[in-house]
Parts: structure tokens; sequence; C-alpha cells
């Protein structure tokens, strides 16, 4: 509700969906560098992630932008935690998801790279994130760093 008593209007502001996924094969999980006006910083990756369009399931967003960001189709999609992210208005959903056969390739207008990252280099990425020039990952109050966390952890080989 606007403060000013000469107004006193009630605003609901709009929040748009987004996927953010981790996808996993083989005890791998694929990270990318998106293309943004203010570059990530050296040696920051992240989840793959995407808006989800009017009339599509999470489950569907989630495969449509892998597909059309690192060419990759994924089988089973599960969710895993959301995150509400006021910049600019968006829930973030988290999610993994499986890819099947292939290997990524990029579209250079959404990614500026990606690549697998087996669990000892993940770990590292996620015990690192403050290290400037570090192969390393956003900060932990992010759904991209809890995705890696829970990955490592659901991923750990049983003793």
């Amino acid at each position: 509700a606007c403060s000013a008593e000469s107004c006193g209007k009630s605003q609901f502001p709009r929040t748009d969906p987004v996927v953010i996924m981790l996808i996993h094969r083989g005890g791998r999980c694929l990270l990318g560098r998106a293309v943004r006006a203010v570059p990530y910083p050296p040696g920051l990756h992240s989840c793959l992630a995407g808006y989800v369009e009017p009339g599509e399931s999470i489950e569907e967003a989630v495969r449509r932008e892998t597909w059309e960001e690192a060419g990759l189709r994924v089988s089973e999609v599960r969710y895993h935690s959301s995150q509400p992210w006021p910049f600019p208005s968006t829930l973030m959903i988290g999610c993994f998801a499986e890819a099947l056969g292939g290997e990524p390739r990029i579209d250079p207008a959404e990614l500026e790279c990606v690549r697998w990252f087996d669990r000892e280099e993940l770990r590292t990425a996620v015990e690192r994130w403050e290290e400037a020039d570090a192969l390393r990952l956003p900060p932990p109050i992010t759904i991209a760093h809890q995705l890696a966390r829970a990955w490592l952890e659901d991923e750990e080989p049983a003793a």
C-alpha cells in the first residue's frame, strides 16, 4: 500500500515464475555462465534457468529451457524448493532433471559457456563461493547454491 496519505492506493506487484534447474547425469552436473548485461564475475557458474511461459507446466519449462540453452533433452524432473527473488520480482522454482544422452551445445544468445562438473569440482565450487577468480557458485542464500548442496548430499555414494 502506498504510504502517502493522499494516495492510499494498493498495488499488487507481478511475480513471474522462473525455473532454475540442476541438470545431472552419471555423477556429474551441468552448470553454465549466462549472457548478461553485467557479466558474471570470473569463475562463477550457476544452474540453468528461464521464465515459465503462459500455459506451461514447471516440468515443461525445465525441459524447454534445458533444450534451448544447452541442447540437452531431460527425462524425470523433480521439484526441490522455491525462493522469492526480487531482482526483478520472480519466484525461483528449483528442480533437478536428469539429462538424456548427448553433449551440451549452447545457445550463444543465452549462455557464454556450459560444462559438466564432477562431484569433487562441484564440492570445491560450493566451498569456494566467496573466492574471487575461483571456480565457484553463487552465494549460499541463492537457490542455485542450495540445489548444488542438495545434489551433493543426494548423490553421495553409500558407505
